[in-house]
């Protein structure tokens, strides 16, 4: 709250609407899905930030948020316009919003109330904000990732020829929420065999076989932060080509990580693990950005790609996800969540790396 209340007095904003239920959650602590209902956060230049919430949702509000003082309600047959109207200073003309997370509809609504006569979009203050972690932050991700690796280990038990993607995949879920978990951070991908080779292929009735590769990509969801993990296995005896190409991403992996330190561009790190899959010959089969940011969202900023200039900075969270596909035949993505420290890098994920074949 501190800091975009210095970005409000350096933009000479008279309030601030933050309608994003991330970032509500983010300002204050408390989080619901209003779905199609609306909430928003009024941080006003001066005096006490209010918030306004489905009527259902007034007890959870009262009891989570912090630094909020006035909580206002809507019930499905008020305009809630109408409430953030009272609830917005007197005279703005000035206000700050998350002009990604605005529609349209919602904001021709909001207009036909306020009077404001310039709208800034405030999302690169708190895009700044989300960069850096806190160790709060860092520990509720830690924490993430443990969840993921017991309930990949666990579902681990269950694979072997015959069974189908869909199969682990609905093992893997149960073992998220069986551990803690509030569920899976995005769709979790088990693919087997030729499959394999889609990065973002979808699971279905897909059987194990000898010779297949698996590839898992699965993290959780945990106090309002995630994990993202990607490990690729080999059913029995896998062909001399596929462990080629699982030596070379494991390699590309490494390289990666071993320049992670303050200082080093994004771009840099794409770079060198690129560098190990070209010189193999694979570079057309590696086909995306090296990794992206983590944190509250499974994608957030950073996107770690060969054109990112930015530079490393100590509290950056992100992952390592080299890659080749082979289509019609197999791939392997081998991916790591990591924190940049003061002198280097911590790598979050533990779960073991090596080719790990499933009998």
């Amino acid at each position: 709250m501190q800091q975009l209340h210095t970005y409000m007095e350096k933009e000479e904003l008279d309030a601030v609407l933050i309608t994003s239920p991330k970032h509500v959650y983010y300002l204050t602590g408390f989080f619901t899905e209003p779905h199609e209902r609306f909430m928003g956060l009024i941080i006003p230049a001066q005096g006490e930030p209010s918030l306004i919430v489905p009527a259902l949702d007034r007890e959870a509000a009262a009891a989570a948020a912090s630094g909020v003082k006035q909580i206002l309600t809507h019930t499905d047959t008020d305009n809630p316009y109408d409430v953030l109207k009272q609830a917005l200073p007197a005279g703005v003309t000035r206000l700050g919003i998350e002009k990604s997370h605005m529609t349209v509809e919602r904001f021709e609504a909001m207009s036909a109330v306020v009077s404001a006569k310039r709208y800034a979009d405030v999302e690169e203050p708190l895009r700044e904000m989300r960069l850096i972690k806190s160790a709060e932050e860092v520990a509720r991700i830690r924490h993430a990732v443990r969840l993921v690796e017991q309930a990949l280990s666990e579902s681990l038990k269950k694979v072997k020829p015959g069974v189908t993607e869909m199969e682990i995949v609905a093992e893997l879920e149960y073992q998220m929420k069986r551990l803690g978990a509030d569920g899976p951070s995005f769709d979790t991908m088990v693919l087997a065999g030729e499959k394999s080779a889609l990065p973002h292929g979808t699971p279905g009735s897909r059987q194990v076989r000898e010779g297949d590769l698996l590839l898992f990509d699965l993290g959780v969801a945990a106090d309002g932060y995630v994990s993202d993990i990607t490990r690729t296995f080999a059913i029995g005896e896998i062909s001399a080509q596929l462990r080629e190409i699982y030596e070379t991403v494991l390699a590309a992996n490494e390289a990666a990580i071993a320049e992670v330190r303050p200082g080093v561009t994004l771009a840099h790190l794409d770079q060198t693990a690129r560098r190990v899959i070209e010189e193999k010959g694979y570079g057309p089969y590696f086909m995306h950005r090296l990794g992206h940011g983590l944190g509250m969202d499974v994608h957030e900023y950073p996107s770690v790609h060969g054109q990112n200039q930015d530079v490393l900075r100590p509290g950056m969270v992100f992952t390592i996800e080299p890659g080749i596909y082979l289509p019609g035949v197999g791939g392997v993505r081998i991916e790591d969540d990591v924190l940049v420290t003061d002198s280097g890098c911590d790598v979050l994920t533990q779960f073991p790396k090596q080719l790990t074949v499933i009998r």
